[in-house]
């Protein structure tokens, strides 16, 4: 890829210029509160952020948060973020009201050398997520008018062809975030050559979700482990009855059909944790993954399937995780995630943990991160990396 960078950028010199920089700021907060529950995306564009404030560059940051409807809604403001990134970069950070209205353009306009603004949630207007071109382009114009270059370093954005981060980069000199280019070149090494064993493990909700990524990476794999939700339509694939567990009928047979063709590589539970009811509270025993009651709800991969894919991680050399084993968020339920996790973080191999829930868990168990060789940012977008696609905010940084 020809993609300039950063450190290009500097080398350019930037004091005094106004630098975009799409950051991926899109953290979980408390529904009660309010409060960040997580703030390792912001953590993670920091170094980024950081060298232009050094080099005395006007940063202005946009981003995303949740899923409004293209107009403003209170509890998806990224206020609290705003209070948060400036206690990480011990300066405040200057918030602006709206995206690219009187707030933003006085906010952008006031800033001196070495400051950082953070305009409102890109989503609040419907030209960011638009299908239109044209009116993505209209909001791409304005946001691009703040700005004498363009940073971006949200790798958990870039598999989305959004105003901001496919529309703004044709428009200004562009380049890549420290943190982007960091994950481009982590992935490309599992797309690579990897070094074997190469074993990776896959949780979560839906087989659909997955199936993608299934189907590229079943040639280049060792194993493939799978658990979670997930886990539940390959049993069922297999003849046995899942209980009230979590199916997808209509993936049923596509399952039986991907067992068939991996020629074992394919590792599923041979135990699972169920339950009376979907609750945290609710009363729950080990069962044989061909034993599962009727009425009763897997919710984790049990002691045996923990030990089972603790020993096929233990040799590995490279390994992708993708996915929580069960729902980590309830204590009761998040043995085999951490399990899975202790395992990774102890094999002596190249290690990637590839974003979304999966980075939730490592954080939320208090795992230590560094014992992992990358924790993604970008669930969806690594995932996509992996299938080989084109991902849009990739490509619109390429020269």
């Amino acid at each position: 890829m020809s993609i300039r960078t950063l450190d290009d950028l500097l080398g350019e010199g930037v004091s005094g210029r106004r630098v975009l920089v799409r950051a991926d700021l899109n953290v979980p907060l408390d529904k009660q509160t309010g409060a960040i529950t997580d703030d390792g995306r912001i953590r993670a564009v920091l170094p980024t952020l950081k060298a232009l404030v050094e080099a005395g560059a006007k940063v202005v940051v946009f981003s995303h948060l949740g899923r409004p409807k293209g107009a403003p809604d209170p509890q998806f403001s990224l206020r609290p973020v705003a209070g948060r990134l400036g206690e990480l970069l011990g300066a405040p950070v200057h918030f602006a009201e709206d995206t690219v209205g009187d707030s933003a353009r006085s906010t952008v306009e006031g800033l001196a050398d070495g400051q950082v603004a953070l305009l409102e949630n890109l989503r609040f207007n419907k030209g960011e997520t638009s299908k239109d071109e044209a009116e993505r382009g209209a909001f791409a114009d304005q946001l691009a008018a703040f700005g004498d270059a363009y940073v971006d370093d949200a790798f958990g954005a870039v598999h989305r062809k959004h105003a901001s981060v496919y529309d703004v980069p044709a428009r200004l000199p562009r380049f890549a975030g420290r943190l982007v280019l960091r994950e481009v070149e982590v992935l490309s090494k599992l797309t690579g050559e990897p070094e074997r064993p190469y074993v990776v493990v896959l949780g979560g909700s839906k087989v659909s979700d997955k199936l993608a990524v299934i189907e590229a990476l079943l040639p280049t794999v060792d194993r493939l482990l799978i658990g979670g939700g997930m886990c539940f339509t390959f049993l069922k694939a297999q003849g046995h009855e899942v209980g009230s567990s979590l199916l997808e009928q209509e993936m049923v047979e596509t399952c039986g059909n991907l067992l068939e063709r991996s020629g074992g590589k394919i590792m599923l539970p041979v135990d699972v944790v169920v339950a009376d009811a979907f609750a945290p509270d609710a009363a729950h025993d080990t069962v044989p993954a061909d034993g599962i009651p009727s009425k009763r709800v897997g919710l984790d991969i049990g002691p045996k399937t923990i030990a089972g894919f603790a020993a096929a991680l233990k040799d590995a050399r490279t390994i992708f995780w993708n996915g929580p084993m069960g729902v980590f968020e309830m204590a009761a339920f998040a043995h085999g995630t951490r399990g899975v996790a202790e395992a990774i973080a102890k094999a002596d191999a190249f290690t990637v943990v590839g974003g979304g829930d999966s980075a939730a868990a490592v954080r939320s168990l208090g795992l230590d991160e560094s014992a992992f060789g990358h924790i993604s940012t970008g669930g969806g977008a690594s995932l996509e990396y992996l299938e080989g696609k084109t991902l849009p905010g990739i490509a619109a940084l390429e020269n």
